[in-house]
C-alpha cells in the first residue's frame, strides 16, 4: 500500500452511482468513466471527477440522489438501468440525469438512456405505482456486504441523507449501584482492572496504579485487603451480575430507588431522601434527590423507512438491522452525567385512584384511539397499551417538567423523564425520575436537586396544577376524543402538557391531564381533584 493509502480512515463508496454535476452522466463509479482525484495530505478532499466530460474537464462527480431502502432495514444503489427500461433490459446504454422545468420535484427529475432513447420521469418511483416500477428487494446492507434473498419486503425509493433511511435504535440505562456496600460496587465497576489479579501484592500494584492515573475514583480511600476479598467473592461467584433483558431494565432501577438506604457508588450515583411535600403527603409516599447520577445509552441497531416505537417493549419496533455480521460482544456507548429529583407515589392511593368510574372510562376512551392508531399501522391492537396509571404518572412528569424549566436554568430540551409504572400485586411500581444529563457542564448546574426540597417541589406542583386546569386551546383541548382521530392522547396538546421530543420516553402520546386535575369536559377522574380543591 502507498504512503498516501495509509493516512485516514478506510471506506468503500456508497452509492455505487455518480453523477457529473455538468452533463449528468450517471454511471457506476468503477465503470472506467470516473477517476478518483485522491488529496495525500488531505483524503476528506478526495472525490470522484469525470474527466473527458463534454462540458468541462474534470468536472465534479457526486453520489446519485435516490436509493432503495425496505421496512427490514435494507439498504440498495437505486436500479436506475432497470427504471428507465421499464423492467430486466438487455441495453446497456450510458445514462443521463437531467432536470426539466424550474422546480426540483420529483415530476421534474428524468432519467434517458442515450443508446435506446428511453426517458422516464422519477415520479413513476414515488406514490402508489411505485411497487410496479422497482425491482424486488435484494436484501443488501452495504455496511456488512452481505445480501439476504429471502426478503418479501417491497423496496421504497428515498432521497440520499433522507431522514427515514437511518433511525438509530437506541437503549438508555441509569448506571446504578448494583450493591449496598461502596467498595463492591467499585470493584464491580472496575472489574477489568481486577479480574487477571492473582495475589494481594500483584493487588496492591494494581490499586496503587489506578490511583496514580485516576481510572477507578474512590478506590484509594479503602484498604488492599479488603479490596481483595471482594474481588475474590466475584471470582468465587457470590457476586454474580443477574442478567437483564431489554423490557426490565426499570425493574432494578426501581428497587435501588425506593430502597430504605440507597446504596452510594461515589462520585457516579450519590442520593439523599428529602421528605414529601406537607399538601401532598397522602399522594406522594417520599422524595429522593439524586445529586449525581451517570446514564449511560447504547445504539443497539437501527430501522429504515419506520422510525421505532418510543417504547420499552422490543416487539413493538420495526424489524432492526445488525450492526455486525456476528452477534456483537460490544455496543457503542457513551456515558453523561447529571442529577435529577425522582417522586414516589403512594401505592394505596394510587390503587384506589384506579378504581374510579370515571377513571375507567378515561382509559376506556385512549385505549380505543390506541388500537386504532395501531391497526391502522399493521400492528396488533391488543398490546402495547401501557395503562391508565402510566398516563397519569407521565402526565405529571410533563406538567413538572415545563414548571421545572422555567425556574431550575436548564434548557426544556435537557430535561428527560423515567416513568417507573406497574399494577403488577407483586411488584407495583409509581413514580417518576425527572433528571438531566448532558455530556458538557449543563448536566450538573445542581439548580435541579435543590427544586426538589420539600418546599420548594411543594410550591412548583402547585403551580403545575394550576396550570394545567386551564388550556389556551379550551374547549378543543380538553373535550379531544383519541378514539375518533385514532390518537394516542386525550386532554393534552402543545399549549398544556407537550415537551420536547428528547425529553419524553413517548413521543409525547399517552397524556390526559383530566387524570390530575379537573378539566372543563372531566371533573371526576382526578388524582389531585379532591387534594387541589382542599387547598384553594
Amino acid at each position: 500500500m502507498s504512503a498516501e493509502g495509509k493516512i485516514g480512515v478506510p471506506v468503500r463508496p456508497f452509492p455505487r452511482w455518480l453523477r457529473c454535476v455538468k452533463c449528468g452522466l450517471l454511471a457506476e463509479y468503477d465503470s472506467g468513466l470516473f477517476d478518483i482525484k485522491p488529496y495525500p495530505y488531505r483524503p476528506e478532499m478526495t472525490h470522484f471527477v469525470h474527466s473527458n466530460c463534454e462540458k468541462g474537464r474534470n468536472a465534479d462527480a457526486v453520489p446519485a440522489r435516490f436509493l432503495l431502502a425496505c421496512r427490514n432495514g435494507h439498504l440498495d444503489d437505486f436500479p436506475w438501468h432497470w427504471f428507465v427500461h421499464g423492467g430486466p433490459s438487455d441495453c446497456r446504454g450510458t445514462l443521463r440525469f437531467f432536470e426539466r422545468g424550474a422546480s426540483l420535484q420529483t415530476e421534474n427529475l428524468w432519467v434517458k438512456c442515450d443508446a435506446c432513447d428511453s426517458a422516464r420521469s422519477l415520479v413513476h418511483a414515488f406514490g402508489r405505482e411505485a411497487q410496479q416500477n422497482l425491482p424486488a428487494c435484494r436484501g443488501r446492507h452495504p455496511h456488512l456486504d452481505v445480501f439476504d434473498d429471502s426478503c418479501d419486503e417491497p423496496p421504497r425509493a428515498v432521497l440520499l441523507g433522507a431522514t427515514n433511511s437511518w433511525f438509530p435504535v437506541t437503549l438508555s440505562v441509569l448506571a446504578i449501584p448494583l450493591v449496598k456496600s461502596q467498595l463492591g460496587q467499585l470493584v464491580l465497576d472496575g472489574w477489568e482492572y481486577f479480574a487477571d489479579v492473582e495475589s494481594v501484592d500483584e493487588l496492591k500494584v494494581v490499586v496503587k496504579t489506578l490511583v496514580k492515573s485516576g481510572s477507578l475514583p474512590g478506590i484509594e480511600r479503602f484498604d488492599p485487603d479488603d479490596v481483595w476479598r471482594y474481588v475474590q467473592e466475584r471470582k468465587e461467584g457470590r457476586n454474580e451480575q443477574t442478567i437483564i433483558s431489554e423490557g426490565d431494565i426499570k425493574g432494578p432501577e426501581w428497587e435501588v430507588l425506593t430502597a430504605a438506604t440507597p446504596p452510594t457508588d461515589w462520585p457516579q450515583f450519590m442520593s439523599r431522601p428529602e421528605v414529601a411535600p406537607s399538601s401532598y403527603r397522602d399522594r406522594i409516599s417520599g422524595v429522593l434527590l439524586l445529586e449525581r447520577l451517570r446514564e449511560v445509552n447504547a445504539l443497539i441497531g437501527y430501522t429504515r423507512v419506520e422510525a421505532p416505537e418510543e417504547s420499552t417493549d422490543p416487539e413493538d419496533r420495526p424489524p432492526m438491522a445488525a450492526l455486525s455480521r456476528g452477534r456483537p460482544d460490544w455496543v457503542p456507548a457513551c456515558e453523561v452525567h447529571g442529577e435529577g429529583i425522582f417522586i414516589r407515589f403512594d401505592e394505596q392511593a394510587v390503587r384506589s385512584w384506579e378504581t374510579r368510574k370515571a377513571v375507567k372510562r378515561r382509559s376506556d376512551r385512549l385505549e380505543a384511539g390506541h388500537r386504532g392508531w395501531r391497526n391502522a399501522r399493521g400492528l396488533n391492537p391488543d398490546e402495547g397499551y401501557p395503562g391508565i396509571r402510566y398516563v397519569m404518572l407521565h402526565t405529571f412528569a410533563h406538567l413538572l417538567i415545563r414548571e421545572m424549566a422555567l425556574e431550575c436554568g436548564y434548557n426544556a430540551a435537557s430535561i428527560r423523564e423515567r416513568i417507573y409504572a406497574s399494577s403488577d400485586s407483586d411488584s407495583p411500581m409509581a413514580g417518576i425520575l425527572i433528571y438531566t444529563a448532558a455530556a458538557d457542564s449543563d448536566g450538573t448546574l445542581g439548580g435541579l436537586v435543590e427544586l426538589g426540597k420539600s418546599e420548594n417541589l411543594g410550591r412548583l406542583i402547585d403551580q403545575a396544577l394550576d396550570r394545567a386546569s386551564v388550556c389556551s386551546s379550551d374547549p378543543l383541548c380538553s373535550e379531544h376524543n383519541p378514539s375518533v382521530d385514532r390518537s394516542l392522547h386525550v386532554a393534552s396538546c402543545h399549549a398544556c402538557t407537550f415537551v420536547a421530543e428528547t425529553s419524553c420516553e413517548r413521543g409525547n402520546r399517552y397524556l390526559d391531564r383530566a387524570l390530575l386535575v379537573d378539566t372543563f369536559e372531566c371533573r371526576d377522574a382526578a388524582f389531585f381533584g379532591r387534594q387541589y380543591e382542599d387547598r384553594g
